[in-house]
């Protein structure tokens, strides 16, 4: 394996208030890296989704970023109760969230959909009971 960067971040299960603080770290760090704006922007959206729902669905959890010369990969980690049905959860606006979650702004069901969408590659390991684990990569 070629030689990278690595930033790992715990993720604080319910706690709103420092949801996204990874994302917003990452965004830093990859600026200084000297990376294009674009290619940030991506990252950042993709690690936000997925800080979100592990606060939202998993109490927390790690989310690693490796950054390499070719790729950036981001690989989110959770001991939550897994995802049930994974081609369902990927519909856009389809969510599992409390009403409490809702009545914060948060679980319009578009975490992972966006997920996707601003990543070059993504998958997803999940069973239920045990966690999920997503790994996405951006392509530089």
């Amino acid at each position: 394996m070629s030689e990278h960067l690595a930033f790992h971040f715990d993720v604080d299960g319910e706690n709103f208030v420092s949801a996204g603080q990874a994302s917003v770290q990452i965004k830093k760090n990859l600026r200084q890296l000297g990376l294009p704006p674009e290619t940030i922007r991506r990252v950042s959206i993709a690690m936000y989704e997925g800080e979100i729902n592990m606060v939202i669905h998993a109490n927390g959890g790690s989310a690693d970023v490796l950054v390499y010369e070719d790729k950036i990969v981001i690989i989110l980690d959770d001991k939550g109760p897994g995802i049930k049905d994974i081609e369902q959860a990927m519909q856009e606006g389809f969510s599992t969230a409390t009403d409490r979650v809702r009545a914060l702004g948060f679980g319009a069901g578009m975490g992972l959909p966006n997920m996707k969408h601003y990543t070059d590659e993504m998958t997803i390991e999940s069973t239920v009971g045990v966690g999920t684990k997503i790994t996405m990569q951006v392509n530089l």
